[in-house]
C-alpha cells in the first residue's frame, strides 16, 4: 500500500564517511515516504540519484537493514520495508514500551538543565501548533525536539538508541497519519497533558498520557489505511 511522502523533518547529524552520508541521505527518503514502501532499492539507479558509489550504498543498506527500514533479500537486492497493519502495531507497542521506560527514568533523574530545556521545548511547539497554518517542516522538528527533550534526563544511551530507532520507523506511519485532515485530534492537548505530568514530576501519569498520544497516532493512521482501501473497492462498482 503506498501513500504520498511527507516533507522529512529535523536535522540529521553530520556524515563523517560517505557510507554515513548515503546512510542519511537514504534513512530520511525512507522515513519521508520519498523511498516508497515495498520500492526495489537498485544500486545503480541509487548511484545516479544521490551521486554516491556503489559500495558506500550497499554498506549502507545493511545498515539501514540491521535498523528496519529496508529489507535484505540476498542476491536479489534490497527493497524498502513495506507497511501494514500488523508491522504499525508492532511498532507502536514496542515504541510505547522502551518510550515510557526511558521517559519515568527521564523525570525521575532530570535536573533543573533538563527542566529548563523541556520547557523551552514545549513553548516553542505551542507557539507553532497555535499558528492557524504552520510551517510543516518547523513544527514536526519542534515535535521531535519536544519529545527528545522529554527523554534527555534519562541515563540509559541503549534506551535511548532503541527509542531514536523506533521514532523514525514510527514516523513513517505518522506522516500517513498528518495526510488527512478528516480524523478529529486535539494534539496540542495530548502534548499538554504529557508536558503537564512531566513537570510535575508524576511519572506515571506521564507515561500513561504518553501512551495515549501515541495510539492515538497508530488509530489515526489506521484509519486511513481502511480508507485508502475502500477507495479501490468502490471505483470497480
Amino acid at each position: 500500500m503506498n501513500f504520498p511522502g511527507a516533507p522529512a523533518m529535523g536535522s540529521s547529524p553530520q556524515p563523517k564517511t560517505r557510507t554515513d552520508r548515503a546512510y542519511l541521505l537514504l534513512r530520511a527518503d525512507v522515513i519521508s515516504g520519498r523511498l516508497k514502501p515495498g520500492t526495489k532499492l537498485r544500486v545503480e539507479q541509487l548511484r545516479a540519484d544521490y551521486d554516491i558509489g556503489a559500495t558506500p550504498l550497499r554498506e549502507a543498506l545493511s545498515r539501514l537493514s540491521a535498523d528496519g527500514f529496508v529489507i535484505s533479500e540476498g542476491q536479489r537486492g534490497f527493497r524498502v520495508v513495506p507497511m501494514s497493519y500488523n508491522d504499525l502495531q508492532d511498532i507502536t507497542r514496542v515504541r510505547i514500551l522502551i518510550e515510557t521506560e526511558a521517559l519515568r527514568d527521564s523525570i525521575e533523574s532530570g535536573d533543573d538543565v533538563w527542566e529548563s530545556r523541556l520547557v523551552a521545548a514545549y513553548y516553542r511547539l505551542s507557539k507553532l501548533e497555535a499558528q492557524a497554518e504552520p510551517d510543516y517542516e518547523q513544527r514536526e522538528r519542534a515535535n521531535e525536539v519536544f519529545h527528545s527533550a522529554l527523554l534527555a534526563g534519562c541515563g540509559s544511551p541503549l534506551l535511548l538508541r532503541l527509542h531514536h530507532t523506533l521514532y523514525d520507523q514510527h514516523k513513517r506511519y505518522r506522516n500517513i497519519s498528518l495526510l488527512t485532515a478528516t480524523v478529529p485530534r486535539d494534539v496540542h492537548e495530548e502534548h499538554r497533558a504529557i508536558y503537564d505530568a512531566a513537570l510535575a514530576r508524576d511519572a506515571t501519569k506521564a507515561c500513561d498520557a504518553t501512551r495515549v498520544h501515541i495510539m492515538r497516532t497508530m488509530e489515526v493512521t489506521l484509519e486511513v489505511f481502511r480508507k485508502a482501501e475502500e477507495k479501490p473497492a468502490s471505483a470497480t462498482n
